[in-house]
């Protein structure tokens, strides 16, 4: 099955015939991407698309895949001399003269790291991004220093990788292993990879591959325990390195990169929370880092500009949604994303606010931000607004639903209509956000990170903001109850639930059961305590981080926030006494 769109060709070498699809504009930089085992070059049909935009793109089916015929014989037919020939010749023949930038996954990403380090490519790659296959030659010398000064830390870690590489020892045993592909594990395998590694079915795999994985098993027996008992002492990187590494890879540990910079001089690192299968399963984020990284090594400058942020290694790259965030606490942790390498996109109702996020989002290290407009408390907008940003930026990796207003009053001065303007936005909210872009996380089946900003309003009741206090406390149970129930699919739930905060909150909270002078003064009154109090957004936007990093379930953010929820636990009638108190306005 072709790549749609693409322009087919084959290119002859070393005996066998290579099925190559091009996509793109062939005067553009071009991207080689390489797939991995038991795959097909249908592997990169989601990332190859996206990529074409602004580069051409070239995919090949590897010797014994796909379109692409197998050696004769089978045996010593798939070393990685032969590989790289074939690459050389697929080079040759899309881009003459002028080097590329190639892109591995799996074995692909193994075959790539020999293209990368022998002398004979030396010119011929530009730069090369490797995900979730490792240079044997690295991995050989890996475990060769792990046996000769045992810890038990390192022996921890060979075990390890020992048992993440179960499959290995499988596919060295003669005829079972091309008996299990042509036979039951070959009709069961697209169902596992949708169970067990939750990646979506339509195209991929395709109906050659019983053929492909039975051919491909000689890769590993062409090259694994050659290359693992005499590994080069020569592998060292000719091209600047993006390693990507998803963290929740079954197969390769992410101890295998720790001494990767001794052969990498100009190495760039990537994590992601993903399974093994990121071509199929994030190819919006895979197109985002390869596009950053590729136009940084032809701007001149190997390293993408970014990331001077805490967690720049948790977050680069992963698409965050941010509501209110033309100002305050969204704002602020817009930024904060922003500066560890997130893609962001600020949404606020205020459509200059919103585009001045996205600016200085851009300036603090964010490899792109968009700016959005939309009323949360709108379902049917925000219905709309899911769709569109799915479509134009991908599935949201983390949620951040911020956007609230305050209201301050008697419970009997706050009209059916105050009730309803608080509960819309700072309830409805944040209901839409986690229905929305919470059941495409799910769907999607890769995790994720929902962030639901509530109060300490929402445990320390207040006889001036029974609204205000109903509508946080709401936020408060529905992430509780958010997060037991999406646990089993690896997405998290976090209330942040912050005290006094000098936002501009206080500008614009609404005091009922007074005139328009009395509502103007209070309004000043509470905005000069904030501004005492002084405690700064971005120290929120900075919990807001850690409670992603950490999973965090309730973060009591200032420390009278932290004090009151200390109370509601062990004292809870000191809190209701003070909430008899008046407040001093």
């Amino acid at each position: 099955m072709p790549v749609e769109g693409a322009r087919e060709r084959r290119v002859h070498t070393g005996g066998v015939e290579l099925s190559v699809a091009e996509l793109g504009d062939p005067s553009a930089p071009t991207v080689v991407l390489v797939h991995g085992y038991p795959d097909s070059k249908e592997v990169w049909s989601q990332v190859a698309p996206r990529l074409a935009e602004r580069f051409h793109v070239v995919l090949y089916d590897v010797r014994g895949h796909g379109r692409s015929t197998a050696p004769e014989p089978l045996r010593g037919g798939f070393t990685l001399e032969k590989l790289t020939d074939d690459f050389l010749a697929v080079a040759d023949a899309v881009s003459p003269g002028r080097p590329v930038h190639l892109v591995g996954h799996d074995w692909g990403s193994v075959q790539a790291w020999e293209f990368a380090t022998v002398r004979r490519a030396e010119g011929r790659i530009a730069s090369f991004t490797s995900m979730s296959g490792p240079s044997l030659d690295h991995l050989g010398h890996w475990i060769g220093r792990r046996f000769r000064r045992p810890t038990p830390r390192r022996v921890g870690q060979l075990l390890g990788q020992g048992a993440k590489s179960w499959y290995v020892y499988l596919l060295h045993t003669p005829v079972l292993p091309e008996l299990a592909w042509r036979g039951p594990l070959g009709k069961r395998w697209p169902r596992l990879l949708e169970r067990v590694e939750k990646v979506p079915g339509g195209d991929y795999p395709t109906s050659t591959l019983p053929t492909d994985a039975a051919h491909g098993a000689w890769l590993y027996r062409d090259n694994v325990r050659a290359r693992l008992r005499r590994p080069r002492a020569d592998a060292y990187a000719h091209a600047p390195v993006q390693l990507i590494t998803p963290l929740g890879d079954a197969f390769l540990s992410e101890r295998l990169s720790d001494e990767l910079e001794q052969w990498v001089p100009q190495l760039t690192r990537r994590t992601l929370p993903a399974k093994h299968w990121v071509p199929r399963t994030r190819p919006d984020q895979l197109a985002a880092w390869i596009t950053e990284f590729v136009e940084g090594v032809e701007g001149g400058r190997p390293e993408p500009v970014t990331a001077t942020g805490r967690y720049a290694d948790r977050f680069g790259g992963q698409l965050v949604l941010v509501t209110g965030a033309g100002s305050g606490i969204g704002r602020a942790t817009a930024l904060a994303f922003a500066e560890a390498g997130a893609r962001v996109v600020a949404v606020d109702r205020d459509a200059e606010a919103a585009a001045r996020t996205a600016e200085q989002s851009r300036l603090a290290g964010a490899p792109t931000a968009w700016a959005e407009t939309v009323d949360v408390s709108d379902a049917q907008a925000m219905e709309r607004f899911a769709t569109k940003v799915a479509a134009d930026y991908g599935v949201v990796d983390i949620l951040v639903n911020n956007a609230g207003i305050g209201l301050s009053g008697s419970f009997f001065d706050t009209t059916p209509e105050d009730w309803k303007k608080v509960l819309d936005v700072n309830l409805w909210g944040v209901i839409h956000g986690c229905r929305l872009f919470g059941k495409q996380m799910a769907e999607r089946g890769q995790g994720g990170h929902i962030v639901n900003t509530a109060s300490a309003a929402a445990y320390q009741p207040s006889r001036a903001l029974p609204a205000y206090s109903a509508s946080k406390a709401a936020v408060l149970m529905l992430s509780e109850c958010l997060r037991a129930e999406l646990a089993g699919r690896g997405i998290g739930v976090s209330a942040i639930c912050p005290g006094l905060v000098n936002t501009g909150i206080t500008s614009t909270a609404r005091f009922v059961g007074v005139d328009a002078a009395e509502e103007k003064r209070r309004r000043q009154r509470t905005a000069r305590l904030y501004g005492l109090r002084n405690y700064p957004p971005e120290k929120v936007a900075d919990a807001v981080l850690r409670a992603v990093v950490r999973n965090q379930a309730v973060v009591a953010v200032t420390p009278e926030a932290r004090g009151a929820r200390l109370l509601s636990r062990i004292t809870p009638g000191a809190l209701r006494a003070i909430a008899r108190l008046e407040p001093p306005l």
